[in-house]
């Protein structure tokens, strides 16, 4: 007879399997990999640990990168995604992503590393990806504060991390909107839900698939407000606060064709346009990856659709 500790009582697989017993599985979990220099691309990376339970990873591009002269680089600050379960700054896949995006900009880049749930709930992962924001934003790091350009700071992130990048930019008692002090954010795959379907979203005989994205929220938020329809995970919701808020100049969205998430991305794209004044405002950059599937690009490095993804990011960021 089976141990009743045995049973399953949250499946999220591949993200995170619950134990009755507490035990906790996360399948799709690797091996940290340590910061240094990058033979591919020449980037050098180190860490930062900001408490004892959370870092940052940042990453610097070779001299001469920015084109010479000491010129300042932007600064980009990432958040990893995984369903605020999984994942870390210091996973194979985000190290060798940040690599690329820090020389593909170049850019001094930001990877942050924030506490998971179920043990550490939201709002956990928003506190500890403020409190990685305002020490950049402080440049108390050598690096920030001699190749920073921190009038150019960019906040990006896929999946949960696109959630975490909309959350610290809508907030006004997380940063000061009238300042403006970011220059841009990009939403990479993000992962926002509602109870309502939109688009293509599952429907009838596919409510199964729309359940995982409400469990997975409520799971991870368990004092989530109306469910679904928390502002924080439904940013078009009625009572949400209006995208025009945003702390930032402009709007980066990247949605892929065969993600199950690309019908919200849409939405927030086209709602932040609206709010910033329309097409003609030049605001906001949606770029849909056809025939790919949710962040596709931290797999399948070095294919055509990966490298579009990383130029296209690379312009938004660079461009002045």
């Amino acid at each position: 007879m089976s141990d009743a500790g045995d049973e399953v009582v949250h499946d999220f697989a591949p993200l995170i399997v619950v134990y009755r017993s507490g035990r906790l599985e996360r399948p799709l979990a690797t091996p940290a990999v340590p910061p240094g220099t990058d033979a591919a691309t020449g980037v050098v990376s180190r860490d930062v640990h900001l408490s004892t339970s959370s870092f940052v990873r940042l990453y610097l591009p070779p001299p001469g990168a920015g084109g010479g002269g000491g010129e300042r680089l932007p600064v980009v600050v990432y958040f990893h995604g995984g369903g605020f379960v999984i994942g870390s700054a210091a996973s194979p896949a985000y190290h060798r992503c940040l690599n690329d995006l820090a020389a593909a900009c170049p850019a001094v880049a930001v990877s942050v590393d924030y506490r998971l749930a179920p043990e550490h709930p939201l709002p956990t992962a928003y506190e500890d990806s403020l409190a990685a924001l305002t020490w950049v934003l402080s440049a108390a790091d050598p690096w920030l504060a001699g190749h920073g350009d921190l009038s150019r700071v960019f906040l990006a992130g896929d999946s949960a991390g696109g959630n975490i990048c909309h959350h610290l930019a809508i907030h006004h008692d997380l940063i000061n909107h009238r300042r403006r002090p970011l220059k841009g954010i990009v939403l990479i795959h993000p992962w926002f839900w509602g109870k309502e379907p939109i688009g293509e979203e599952p429907r009838g005989g596919e409510v199964a698939a729309a359940g995982e994205q409400k469990g997975l929220w409520e799971f991870v938020c368990p004092d989530a407000a109306d469910g679904a329809d928390d502002p924080r995970m439904n940013p078009t919701a009625a009572g949400a606060p209006g995208l025009e808020n945003l702390a930032c100049e402009k709007v980066m969205v990247c949605v892929a064709e065969r993600d199950v998430l690309r019908w919200r991305g849409r939405a927030y794209a086209e709602a932040a346009e609206r709010a910033r004044g329309g097409p003609e405002a030049a605001a906001v950059d949606l770029l849909e990856s056809e025939g790919v599937g949710h962040v596709f690009y931290l797999f399948e490095s070095g294919n055509e659709k990966s490298d579009e993804l990383l130029r296209r990011i690379a312009a938004f960021v660079s461009a002045k």
